[in-house]
């Protein structure tokens, strides 16, 4: 039986907008479950930019803003280990059990697309972390224990909290793309929170990855650290899709855009050859930004204009083997969860290499 407090650290927001702080305070840890529920200590959390949308109302613009359910508090890669559950899922979870709390906590198991095996994440009755409730930036966290994943052993909880939503995120992302083993795919935004997830499972799937983005910084971690067989600077680079037929002679056969950026998704189709598939992960605060080519570029080059959005419990669980194998390691920058604000300046400046991963647990 495991001690838990009746207070606890919590991130929550205060103020609105671009002025808006989630300094750390002391709230209530709920004591009580419903049936279904686990209560999971959170000892590590990843920091999104979709948490720094929501916190900052980005995308109010397309009528997303975080609900009054959430008291405040965002998160939605968090990763820790289970300290109570409901009578009628403790033969699913121990206390002691590794746990991932990710951005859908929970699904209604009866509509459409929860039961057509591929789908539950375009479940209509969906909650999601740091959106409709609670999210991770707490030390304690109840999900939904038919939902949650199960960490597996080779990853640590501060490796397995980003795979819940930027690594997953990049992963369905890559299958999204259709490029097979010894095509090339071309990721934009490669040394970012998503982007740096993209580069290694792209490679580890086979893939040939040309990375775009920007300085020296993000080249030698692009190609020395994440395994990027080619890179672009954008800084420096004026002609991208020029360069890019210069090493594939007739364009990638996919490109996924992690960059939320209007000129990302403006280069994109022009670098994937005909038939090629552009894949649209990163989400613009601008609601002019669209994703997508001319009717003539589309139809005369045959193109595939696609999104994705991070992935299914299935997902999740392929998403972590990569890294319990060895095979896509997460470049991480720590910090404590007062950093919040801080990591979201750096990522709002492009000064945050690889994914922002906050200590909550003592």
């Amino acid at each position: 039986m495991v001690n838990v407090p009746k207070e606890q650290d919590a991130a929550v927001r205060e103020g609105s907008g671009h002025d808006a702080k989630a300094p750390v305070k002391k709230i209530e840890v709920q004591q009580d479950l419903a049936p279904g529920q686990i209560l999971v200590k959170i000892n590590w959390t990843g920091l999104c930019a979709s948490d720094k949308s929501l916190l900052h109302d980005e995308w109010a613009g397309f009528g997303i803003k975080m609900q009054d359910a959430t008291k405040g508090i965002a998160g939605h890669e968090g990763a820790g280990e289970v300290v109570k559950a409901a009578d009628d899922v403790a033969d699913i979870w121990k206390v002691g059990d590794r746990a991932g709390v990710k951005w859908v906590v929970s699904i209604c198991r009866s509509c459409e697309f929860c039961t057509n095996g591929t789908d539950e994440l375009h479940c209509p009755n969906q909650k999601n972390s740091g959106f409709s409730v609670a999210g991770t930036f707490q030390q304690y966290v109840v999900t939904d224990g038919r939902y949650c994943t199960r960490i597996p052993e080779g990853v640590s909880d501060e490796e397995a909290g980003p795979i819940m939503c930027g690594g997953v995120t990049a992963y369905t992302a890559c299958k999204r793309s259709t490029v097979k083993p010894g095509q090339w795919l071309v990721v934009f935004g490669a040394g970012g929170g998503l982007g740096h997830f993209g580069v290694q499972y792209g490679k580890a799937m086979g893939m040939r990855v040309i990375a775009i983005d920007g300085g020296d910084e993000k080249r030698k971690l692009c190609i020395d650290q994440l395994g990027a067989e080619k890179y672009i600077d954008f800084q420096q680079e004026k002609d991208i899709p020029g360069k890019v037929m210069e090493w594939t002679k007739y364009g990638a056969h996919g490109a996924i855009v992690f960059s939320a950026v209007a000129a990302s998704y403006a280069a994109a189709p022009n670098v994937v050859r005909p038939g090629g598939t552009v894949v649209a992960v990163g989400l613009p605060a601008d609601t002019s930004v669209v994703a997508g080519a001319p009717p003539v570029q589309l139809a005369l080059k045959r193109l595939n204009i696609v999104g994705s959005v991070t992935g299914t419990l299935k997902d999740v669980e392929e998403a972590l083997e990569f890294t319990a194998r060895g095979l896509v390691k997460p470049i991480l920058t720590k910090g404590s969860l007062s950093d919040v604000d801080k990591f979201i300046d750096m990522m709002q400046s492009g000064k945050l290499v690889g994914r922002a991963v906050l200590k909550v647990g003592a």
